[in-house]
């Protein structure tokens, strides 16, 4: 991934954490030609994501700053496993320390949860997703950590695809005449999906024509009778409600997609800690 799609928000980062007098502690504690190394370690297992915009954490703060990279995004570590090792002005990586962890353990917890959730359903047709339920300003990168947990990405934003809502619906007065409305409006490229909440809508968004179908909160028998209806015309998105301890369940009915939510709106960091070796 291109560092222009995040160098922006690191940038914002420091300056959120730097503040207006800088890193006071250590300016106080650490002589400013200090050089030494430090390697960032996985405190637990799981899957890494984030190693780029960490180290480029550090090079916006101090271009001397130099990385040895000891596994590559995607890549699944154990406890105490070394992931990246830092070289140069231990100032700067004192000051840079908190911010570049925060977006590594945030990323590689995302990829973590959903490496589980994609070998919760292998062996089924069903491909895991994301949402837009993603942290203000850090999309491109969360996006990326599905990815490299093994899901796939769901629509970036509100330009790359046409997904009708439930609200959407309400004010266009039923499924079909918002699907119309929709292919009227797109171009021939556009993908239309359609969120229904009913067998009954079921049968509208298919007459209409509509490319994919999001079954919203459908039981697991009304998932099994929609994938029975649908019989593979269109591809068939199942979401809301969906753990890990339903996810296999839900996969199993036949549907061809999983999006969930909580891959990126309260995933748990997964811990990396940063150890100085000066």
């Amino acid at each position: 991934m291109s560092d222009v799609l995040y160098d922006d928000l690191l940038r914002a980062a420091l300056r959120e954490d730097l503040g207006g007098a800088g890193d006071r502690t250590t300016e106080a504690i650490v002589a400013a030609g200090a050089l030494g190394s430090a390697t960032a370690v996985a405190r637990q297992s799981g899957i890494v994501s984030g190693i780029e915009p960490f180290v480029r954490t550090f090079i916006l703060l101090d271009p001397r700053i130099e990385a040895q990279r000891h596994v590559e995004d995607g890549d699944r570590v154990e406890a105490a496993s070394p992931i990246v090792t830092l070289s140069g002005p231990l100032r700067s990586m004192l000051s840079g320390e908190r911010t570049a962890l925060n977006l590594l353990c945030r990323l590689s917890g995302i990829a973590t949860a959903t490496r589980r959730y994609v070998d919760l359903v292998a062996g089924t047709r069903a491909r895991i997703v994301d949402t837009r339920k993603t942290t203000p300003g850090m999309r491109a990168l969360e996006k990326a950590a599905v990815r490299d947990g093994g899901g796939r990405n769901h629509r970036f934003g509100l330009d790359d695809a046409i997904l009708i809502k439930d609200n959407h619906v309400a004010i266009a007065g039923g499924v079909a005449q918002a699907v119309l409305a929709a292919r009227n409006h797109a171009g021939h490229t556009v993908k239309i999906e359609v969120e229904i909440d009913s067998l009954e809508q079921l049968d509208e968004a298919l007459a209409a024509g509509a490319d994919s179908i999001l079954l919203d909160n459908f039981s697991i028998e009304a998932l099994r009778e929609a994938v029975e209806r649908v019989a593979g015309h269109v591809p068939l998105e199942a979401s809301g409600g969906i753990d890990e301890r339903n996810v296999r369940a839900v996969a199993e009915t036949g549907v061809d997609i999983i999006s969930i939510g909580a891959l990126t709106h309260s995933v748990k960091a997964l811990d990396i800690g940063l150890d100085i070796l000066a």
